[in-house]
């Protein structure tokens, strides 16, 4: 390692006067307690370095180690039930080094050298290995397999094999002859740069669905798997919230979960419920195909911008793997913060609010890392984005959600007023949007029904409706308008509470597969077409409210039970009946 002394200090950020011994993006060891810093800046008499730690008790005149290498994170197995800080150091082991704080430069190795592993090997001497072919798996939990993999920039033939049996992550067990005859160690784990997208073999189009049971998403504004969605909402309109129903109900196979910048007490709530959350597909805990990167408020701020990047990272090579995986960020607004916090200390001219020029690029180079993919060992998998935005004041006109909204298809925006009646999940309908349903409409032709998308756009009318109709009734009441638009916004009441408003806490509504929710539709559906023919005979749409029927397909949600989901056909006999005894 060269050495060379800081020369100034200006919170994470430090400077190095007149050196050649950096390169560009270039991870380095700060003073003497190694704290872990990265080459931001080089101009021909200051390289400039921002330190992922806590600078606290650093002088001038401390020595500054380069390393050669860019910021990285260790793969392999032990990474799922983990829960790391934004440099991917274990919290747990560092708890149990130097208490509830992080010491500075606690430097714990990412996964347990010592734990040993069961592998069995996938190849035999004389092989032909390439870039990302898997050699052997690992049963890492009940739930997940661990497959190895040659590293993205290797190939080569295999020369010896170890047999299998029990190894730590560092241990040897194949080794391979590359095109120039040197031999390469393949142990269970690999190193990579945060920075760079790990590669693939080609992008496939975005066609399936990333299932939730969440009726407001799956139906009104679907995510594609490989897709992106920002979730904006002001203090308080369930963000957090909405990501943990996400987590534990959407059928990707793995959960990373980025705590960016949250307030300490909410990443320690995130980590308790998350440990004793049970995952409803196994019934096993749903930390086993889980892992948790917690980058908190009062930790270093230079930190906060590279936790979004390990976490894609983890995410990217689970995918390579061939599982489909789910990234949830909450929040990229804090990150941007720190983006500001650090383009200010570098004396940068600021854009709008304050906010780096170059703050929509990275956002694109953030969210452009998700997508639906063919491997290079030609498995199938997905890195689903979804990133939650807190703008200040509720106010979407700012730079983070409007730079957001540019790079993203899926656009779930939150509402402080329907958070405030209790209306969960609190999506508004007139907000927020999905480019996906043309992807996906192939998929729920064929696998729900060609009436889904049908039922879906003549809801989507009727709430366009109300809405309309409830600017007339802001201003002189509803006592005036006629039946037919009484009764839209009768139904549009039933769409609201019956189907959009979700109960995390019931056993049947906190999740609800897709067949349900487009039998519920076409419930709904027909008793505003039962109910339409009945006011157009001229009879009174009170007398019909009267019969309670309108209250029974609300209360169906809760009713009738996700197993049983055919008793939903009786509702049709019951709109039948009430409607003939007011005739």
């Amino acid at each position: 390692m060269s050495e060379n002394v800081v020369y100034s200090i200006n919170g994470p950020v430090i400077t190095v006067k007149d050196t050649k011994s950096f390169a560009m993006l270039e991870m380095v060891f700060v003073g003497e307690k190694q704290l872990l810093g990265e080459v931001i800046s080089i101009k021909s008499d200051f390289t400039t370095i921002q330190v992922y730690e806590s600078t606290t008790g650093l002088k001038p005149g401390e020595p500054v180690y380069a390393t050669g290498t860019p910021i990285s994170v260790t793969l392999g197995p032990g990474i799922l039930m983990n829960i790391f800080d934004g440099i991917e150091r274990p919290l747990k082991q560092i708890a149990e080094k130097s208490g509830s704080f992080i010491s500075a430069g606690s430097n714990v190795d990412p996964l347990d050298t010592e734990r040993k592993w069961e592998v069995s090997l996938k190849v035999k001497v004389g092989d032909f290995l390439t870039p990302g072919q898997i050699y052997g798996v690992i049963p890492e939990t009940l739930l997940i397999e661990h497959r190895l993999m040659v590293p993205p920039t290797l190939s080569g033939t295999v020369t010896e094999v170890a047999e299998d049996g029990v190894y730590t992550i560092n241990d040897c067990v194949v080794k391979i002859k590359d095109s120039n005859d040197e031999v390469h160690e393949l142990t269970l784990c690999q190193k990579w740069p945060i920075k760079i997208d790990r590669p693939i073999k080609k992008r496939l189009p975005i066609s399936i669905p990333l299932i939730t049971g969440q009726r407001v998403i799956d139906t009104m504004f679907p995510i594609a798997k490989g897709g992106t969605a920002a979730i904006p909402g002001g203090f308080g309109t369930g963000k957090t919230m909405t990501q943990h129903q996400l987590a534990k109900w959407c059928d990707a196979d793995i959960i990373v979960y980025v705590g960016c910048g949250e307030r300490g007490n909410e990443m320690t709530q995130v980590l308790e419920e998350f440990s004793e959350l049970i995952d409803p597909k196994s019934g096993r805990p749903l930390m086993e195909r889980t892992v948790l990167i917690a980058n908190t408020s009062n930790m270093p701020v230079a930190a906060r911008e590279a936790s979004i990047y390990t976490g894609i990272t983890l995410a990217e090579y689970y995918r390579d793997m061939g599982y489909h995986v789910a990234l949830m960020a909450d929040s990229t607004s804090r990150w941007a913060e720190a983006l500001r916090e650090i383009s200010g200390r570098l004396e940068e001219m600021p854009a709008e609010e304050g906010f780096p020029a170059y703050l929509p690029s990275r956002i694109s180079q953030f969210y452009e890392r998700a997508g639906y993919v063919e491997n290079l060992n030609l498995t199938e998998g997905s890195v689903s984005i979804i990133g939650a935005v807190s703008p200040q004041g509720a106010d979407f006109s700012e730079p983070v959600t409007q730079n957001t909204k540019r790079f993203v298809r899926c656009f779930w925006a939150l509402d402080k007023q329907l958070a405030y009646i209790r209306h969960y999940s609190a999506i508004n309908w007139n907000d927020s949007y999905s480019e996906y349903v043309g992807d996906l409409s192939k998929w729920y032709n064929k696998n729900i029904s060609p009436k889904f998308l049908l039922n879906r756009q003549e809801i989507k009318i009727l709430l366009a409706e109300e809405n309309k109709l409830m600017e007339i009734v802001k201003l002189i009441g509803s006592d005036v308008l006629p039946d037919d638009q009484k009764l839209v916004i009768e139904i549009s009441k039933v769409i609201r509470v019956g189907f959009l408003q979700q109960n995390a806490f019931h056993v049947d509504d906190t999740y609800v597969p897709l067949t349900k929710q487009m039998k519920m539709m076409d419930v709904i559906l027909y008793l505003n077409k039962k109910s339409k023919e009945y006011v157009l005979t001229g009879k009174s749409l009170n007398m019909l409210l009267g019969t309670g029927i309108f209250e029974k397909v609300t209360k169906m949600k809760y009713d009738v039970s996700n197993e049983k989901y055919e008793q939903l056909d009786d509702y049709f006999n019951l709109i039948d009946q009430a409607i003939s005894k007011v005739h």
